[in-house]
């Protein structure tokens, strides 16, 4: 195991270089003063120091990764933090096998039945309970020390762990969460219709449906001639999670049905009277509308960059979907970022290390700081317009909003099973899976009819995963 200071060592010189990078990247070099970045050496003896020099490449620290996307850098992109530390600190190399996002449940399968090498798999909704409980993945608990679990440094997210513990053991580990559904609005068009900051009251306790709808109220009554509309986006899933419910939920042991749960209800209740009031945009869009005639944009962070690009003087600010008045917590529909362990794997240790340097990348505070000055980086086309920036104002509220002691993330259990649950079907509403058909934000249902249709369903999805 690396030595603690070693360790540390290895943090403060990988934020050097990220930091480093950073600066590179947002300025011109000069011709002949540039000089290179490496950590401070200090007095201490080899084996406990980190100098800079990467640890020679080891092994048993190589792992095989499935899936569609690559950990590696392409195309001189900057390392990862993880990477960087999994590769210098540790000797770790990650051998990417490529496959698509349709087929890497399949591939997956077809590499364990026939004893390919594979060690590691991105989560995703098909995970859990799908992947998890018909065994191509292992726990990782006996892995705690090699994960630092012992050590505290996943003391944060212990309730994510606990969250989707399996028969006592835990497969899934989020190291973070990220891209949490916001309401990305323009603070100088909330100004100018004498409309509260959402922002301010969030800080304030004070954001909740009630006050997303007057808003929405105020702005269409003020100029009522208009085409104007409340919100764009895809927001169903928000509002069921703002509950603190899920459709599908998992006590550690057993898979529900909560379909019929009067949280849910209401939640249902109030999509129906955003969308039958007429405040729904249903233009597909990526951004923030650019002409200000809808006053919200629900989506995940990936779209706030290029809103701002998109709308460069509207002085756009994020605020997470608004909490369920009758809540306790502030409940949140986002990302979970982990990586699993598959079945049969060799290389254990070596997950289990790379995961703890995903976990000090999330949580260590050099790393952090320097994560921000890369994300503060505005990018640029070639004529001088922007493509894509954030403000250090708007980084500093998604923080605040995938902070787990502000707010309690939701994941609904329907969401990993299979495509009765999932599926697109041919792209029509009704032939599309019951979750897409539940959280549909885009039109008015009748849903005592579609709780009477679609709980059988899910009953008999929930049925396959208890025998």
């Amino acid at each position: 195991m690396l030595n603690t200071k070693r360790l540390l060592a290895a943090l403060t010189a990988a934020a050097a270089v990220l930091t480093a990078a950073t600066s590179c990247s947002s300025k011109k070099k000069d011709s002949g003063d540039t000089q290179p970045v490496t950590a401070e050496k200090s007095s201490e003896t080899a084996d406990t120091t980190f100098n800079g020099d990467p640890a020679e490449p080891s092994s048993d620290m190589e792992i095989t990764w499935l899936a569609d996307y690559d950990l590696n850098p392409q195309g001189g992109d900057q390392r990862s933090a993880a990477l960087a530390l999994f590769e210098d600190a540790y000797g770790g190399r990650i051998n990417w096998v490529r496959t698509s996002a349709n087929d890497k449940f399949s591939t997956l399968s077809a590499m364990l039945d026939s004893g390919e090498t594979v060690d590691m798999f991105p989560f995703d909704g098909g995970v859990f309970p799908g992947g998890v409980m018909s065994g191509q993945f292992a726990p990782l608990d006996s892995y705690f020390g090699d994960m630092g679990v012992d050590e505290g440094l996943w003391s944060d997210v212990s309730s994510l762990m606990d969250m989707f513990a399996y028969n006592g053991q835990h497969y899934v580990i989020p190291y973070s969460i990220s891209e949490p559904v916001l309401l990305t609005y323009s603070r100088k068009l909330m100004k100018s219709e004498g409309i509260d900051d959402p922002r301010t009251l969030w800080q304030e306790g004070k954001w909740d449906w009630d006050a997303m709808k007057s808003m929405i109220e105020k702005f269409r009554s003020n100029n009522p001639d208009a085409y104007r509309y409340g919100i764009n986006g895809w927001f169903g899933q928000a509002a069921i999670s703002s509950t603190g419910r899920a459709v599908v939920s998992y006590d550690g042991n057993t898979l529900k049905n909560c379909m019929y749960d009067p949280d849910i209800a209401r939640a249902e209740a109030m999509i129906n009277g955003i969308c039958a009031n007429g405040w729904v945009s249903t233009l597909w869009r990526d951004t923030f509308p650019a002409d200000l005639n809808t006053l919200f944009y629900a989506s995940g962070s990936w779209s706030l960059g290029i809103s701002n690009a998109a709308n460069p003087e509207s002085d756009l600010m994020i605020v997470p979907f608004p909490k369920d008045p009758e809540a306790d917590k502030n409940y949140i529909s986002c990302n979970f970022n982990a990586r699993m362990l598959t079945r049969d794997s060799q290389k254990g240790k070596a997950v289990a290390t790379y995961l703890k340097c995903e976990r000090l990348a999330a949580s260590d505070e050099n790393m952090k700081k320097a994560a921000k000055e890369q994300a503060l980086i505005q990018v640029k086309n070639a004529s001088g317009t922007y493509r894509s920036f954030i403000t250090e104002e708007q980084y500093d509220a998604l923080q605040e909003y995938t902070d787990l002691s502000k707010v309690s993330p939701v994941y609904d259990f329907g969401n990993g099973m299979d495509t009765a649950m999932t599926g697109y079907g041919n792209y029509t509403p009704d032939s599309r899976g019951v979750m897409y058909r539940i959280t549909d934000s885009q039109q008015t249902k009748d849903w005592e009819a579609l709780k009477s249709a679609l709980s059988p369903v899910i009953d008999g999805e929930i049925a396959k995963y208890s025998n």
